[in-house]
C-alpha cells in the first residue's frame, strides 16, 4: 500500500492509498462540517443537505446521477455526523474519473429543486418519526440533550419538523457556501487508484471552492449530568448512561478506549459476562467512546425487564467502580489485541481505508501510519488504563436516561449517582 498526499491551491487535501491487488476503488469527499456547526435555526440542515446531494444538479437530474454510477456497476452513498459529512462511491478502477465528476457535481452545482426539496423534507420527517418509534434511538436523543445541554452537539442530527419547514433553496446554498471550503475538505481514495490521475481530476473539478478556512463551531462542554425518566408503554426498560470522555488528540485516548472495551466492548467484557451470562438480566449491553475535536462522549446502553432495572443499574455501577481498581494484565492484553485486529482488518477494505485516511486528515492534519497506531495501542498499560478510568469517573456527574414503564425506572437512575466520583478523584492525586 502506498499513501500519497497533495494539497491543492484551494486548500483541499487529496489523499490516496494504492492497493494494487484490487480491481475496484472507494473514494469520497469528506467535509469537516456536521451537526455541531448548526445554529439553532439551522438544526438539521447538515443532514438535509446530504439528502439533497443526490436530488439533482444543474447538469444531471436525480435519476441521471444514480443511473450513471449504477450503469458501471458502482454505488453512491452519503452520511452525516456531528463533525463531518461524507459523500462517497465505490466503482471499478476505470470509472474513478466518473465518480469524481459526479461527486464534484453534486457539491459544486446542486439544483436544490423546490419540489425535490419539499419531498425530501417530508422523507426526513418520516425518518424522525421512525427514530421516535425506535426506543434505542430515542433514549440516546434524550441522553445527548442532558450530556450537552443547550448545545448543537446535544441536538439530533435529523432536526425537527419545525426546523425543516424553514429551510429553502437559499438557506441550503448559504449553508453550503459558508461551510464547504477547500481547507476543510478531503478527497480520499483507496484501492485501484493512481494518485496523480486522481489529483488532476480533483484539481479540475473542485477548483471553485472557497480557499479560506470555514468558521469553526463553538466549543463543546459536557454538562452537569443529571437524570431523566421517559415514560413509554414498552416491554423493556432501556437504560443509558454518559460520562465526559476525552477529545480526539488526548494522549490518554487509547487507554480510555482499552478500558471501554474491557468494561463493555464484547462478549468477554465484564458487563456482558456479569449481567448477561451470570445473571441473565439482558440480551444486549455495551459501552463505547466517541471522541470529538474538543470533548468526548462515553456511553453505555442496555435493555432489561422494568422490574430488573434497579438491579441492572446497581450491577453496572458496581462493575464500573470495581473495574477501575481490579483491571488485569490479561484483560488489557485482550482489549489491545481486539483493537489491533480491528485496525488491521479495516486495512483490507478499500472503503474503510478511504474513510480512515479522510478522518485522520480532518482530526490530525495528516494520516497516522499503521505503525504509529499500533505503537499507541502497545503503549497502553494497566497503570495508564486505570488512570484513564479514574479520570473518566472523576470528570463529571453521569447523565442517565431510562426509557420505558414501571416503578423501577426511578430507582434505577438514582443508582447511577453511586459512580465513585469523589473516590476516583482522590485516587488521581
Amino acid at each position: 500500500m502506498t499513501v500519497n498526499i497533495t494539497k491543492l491551491p484551494s486548500g483541499l487535501t487529496v489523499i490516496t492509498d494504492t492497493m494494487p491487488h484490487l480491481q475496484t476503488a472507494a473514494l469520497g469527499v469528506w467535509a469537516g462540517v456536521g451537526g455541531r456547526d448548526e445554529k439553532l435555526d439551522e438544526h438539521g440542515i447538515s443532514h438535509l443537505l446530504e439528502h439533497m446531494a443526490f436530488k439533482g444538479t444543474t447538469k444531471r437530474s436525480a435519476r441521471e446521477i444514480v443511473e450513471e454510477i449504477e450503469a458501471v456497476g458502482g454505488d453512491l452513498n452519503a452520511a452525516t455526523s456531528s463533525e463531518s459529512t461524507a459523500y462517497y462511491a465505490r466503482v471499478m478502477k476505470n470509472d474513478v474519473p466518473l465518480a469524481i465528476d459526479v461527486l464534484s457535481d453534486i457539491l459544486a452545482n446542486p439544483a436544490f429543486d423546490a419540489e425535490e426539496l419539499e419531498r425530501e423534507k417530508n422523507v426526513i420527517v418520516q425518518e424522525i418519526g421512525a427514530a421516535m418509534d425506535t426506543p434505542d434511538d430515542l433514549v440516546f436523543e434524550h441522553l445527548s440533550e442532558i450530556a450537552y445541554p443547550d448545545q448543537a452537539l446535544g441536538r439530533s442530527l435529523l432536526g425537527t419538523p419545525q426546523t425543516l419547514s424553514g429551510f429553502d433553496r437559499d438557506k441550503l446554498h448559504g449553508y453550503l457556501q459558508t461551510h464547504y471550503h477547500g481547507p476543510d475538505m478531503v478527497v480520499a481514495a483507496a484501492g485501484a487508484v493512481d494518485h496523480e490521475r486522481v489529483v488532476d481530476e480533483v484539481a479540475q473539478r473542485f477548483a471553485g471552492f472557497n480557499s479560506s478556512p470555514a468558521p469553526k463551531p463553538a466549543a463543546a462542554s459536557f454538562g452537569k449530568g443529571g437524570s431523566r425518566v421517559v415514560r413509554r408503554d414498552l416491554e423493556q426498560a432501556h437504560l443509558t448512561l454518559a460520562l465526559d470522555g476525552l477529545p480526539q488528540a488526548d494522549p490518554a485516548l487509547f487507554s480510555l478506549q482499552v478500558f471501554t472495551n474491557i468494561l463493555g466492548g464484547g462478549m468477554s467484557s465484564r458487563l456482558f459476562q456479569e449481567v448477561r451470562e451470570k445473571r441473565g438480566l439482558c440480551y444486549s449491553i455495551y459501552t463505547f467512546h466517541a471522541p470529538y475535536a474538543d470533548t468526548g462522549f462515553f456511553g453505555l446502553y442496555t435493555g432489561t425487564d422494568p422490574n430488573d432495572a434497579p438491579e441492572m443499574m446497581e450491577v453496572i455501577v458496581d462493575q464500573m467502580n470495581e473495574a477501575v481498581e481490579t483491571l488485569t494484565e490479561a484483560e488489557i492484553a485482550r482489549a489491545k489485541a481486539q483493537m489491533k485486529a480491528g485496525l488491521l482488518m479495516a486495512l483490507e477494505s478499500c472503503s474503510a481505508r478511504a474513510e480512515q485516511m479522510a478522518r485522520h486528515i480532518l482530526a490530525y492534519g495528516r494520516p497516522l501510519t499503521v505503525d504509529e497506531l499500533v505503537a499507541r495501542i502497545d503503549a497502553v498499560s494497566v497503570v495508564s488504563t486505570r488512570d484513564a478510568a479514574r479520570g473518566l469517573l472523576s470528570r463529571s456527574r453521569p447523565a442517565v436516561v431510562a426509557l420505558g414503564n414501571g416503578r423501577g425506572l426511578d430507582k434505577a437512575v438514582s443508582y447511577a449517582e453511586g459512580l465513585a466520583m469523589p473516590r476516583a478523584k482522590a485516587l488521581l492525586h
